[in-house]
């Protein structure tokens, strides 16, 4: 498998404090990472509310996170996604340039380009950068899907494409992506589903949970990969009341809120139009969060 990241990576929160990115907090969470087995983070994507961050902002952050993993062989896949190409590029000629071993880039929201507009966007961000590059397929947020067949000449025709994270929710999809590309990395984009995308021949997952349970989504990912599955089912099931409990309310506000409850963020911020949890979502989250020994 080309330019393979692949494996347990976790999709980063990003920490507030009085209305600004709070680096320090964001270092300590990335080393709790590195710390319980993670591959890979990824700073700066839909759980680390990279839509209202601002560009200098999104820098920093991808800078951060390669600071932090110098040297600890944990991998740093940088978001660099946008609705614009030029500034997609910017973007992921700028995580290349400090450090970032891939870029994660979603597919184009908002102005909804046709599947020949996705093709010739992803080509262009990928011509631009010589780190690996993994398409980001989430319909529910940008209501539009990237169509298998473009997935397929995306990976057929640009070789530093190596991947793509499948957020569908389709099980379908992923079969039918790794039958007609077995090279291509399908990663889990949908915590419910990890280990079945894993049992079916899927390379990994980008996961929200494993902010908070790094350790059990390495050991549920390191498990399938091992082809130990009973070992990953097990760990899936025990899983199940968090990854239910932490999408009741739109990513990452129940992830956020989870952290500040097991007191892994000093603050509980959002940045608007993002607000914390309802009352009775959060004592919903507490309830749950109660259930799992949350390491350190």
């Amino acid at each position: 498998m080309r330019n393979a990241i692949i494996g347990a990576m976790t999709a980063l929160i990003t920490p507030f404090k009085n209305g600004e990115v709070d680096h320090a907090q964001f270092a300590k969470l990335i080393e709790r990472q590195i710390a319980n087995g993670i591959d890979a983070v990824v700073p700066v994507g839909t759980t680390g509310e990279s839509a209202t961050l601002s560009h200098a902002e999104h820098r920093e952050c991808i800078e951060t996170a390669v600071a932090v993993c110098k040297n600890s062989g944990v991998k740093v896949v940088a978001g660099a996604g946008s609705n614009c190409t030029r500034e997609a590029v910017d973007l992921a000629q700028f995580a290349q340039k400090a450090g970032a071993d891939a870029i994660l880039s979603v597919c184009p929201y908002y102005n909804k380009p046709t599947q020949e507009g996705i093709f010739r966007h992803y080509k262009a961000i990928a011509e631009a950068v010589e780190i690996p590059v993994m398409l980001y397929n989430v319909p529910g947020r940008t209501a539009l899907d990237i169509a298998p067949d473009t997935v397929f000449r995306l990976f057929d025709e640009v070789p530093n494409i190596y991947a793509i994270k499948e957020a569908t929710g389709s099980m379908e999809r992923t079969l039918m992506l790794k039958a007609k590309r077995p090279n291509l990395a399908v990663i889990s984009g949908d915590d419910a589903i990890n280990y079945p995308i894993m049992a079916t021949g899927g390379n990994g997952c980008i996961s929200v949970t494993s902010n908070l349970l790094p350790n059990l989504i390495a050991d549920l990912v390191h498990s399938a990969q091992m082809e130990d599955f009973a070992a990953s089912k097990a760990i899936s099931d025990r899983l199940y009341d968090i990854n239910k409990v932490l999408f009741i309310e739109s990513n990452p506000i129940p992830i956020k809120a989870a952290m500040y409850i097991a007191g892994l963020l000093e603050t509980l911020e959002y940045r608007l139009p993002l607000t914390p949890p309802s009352a009775e979502h959060m004592r919903q989250i507490e309830t749950v969060v109660k259930q799992y020994a949350v390491p350190a």
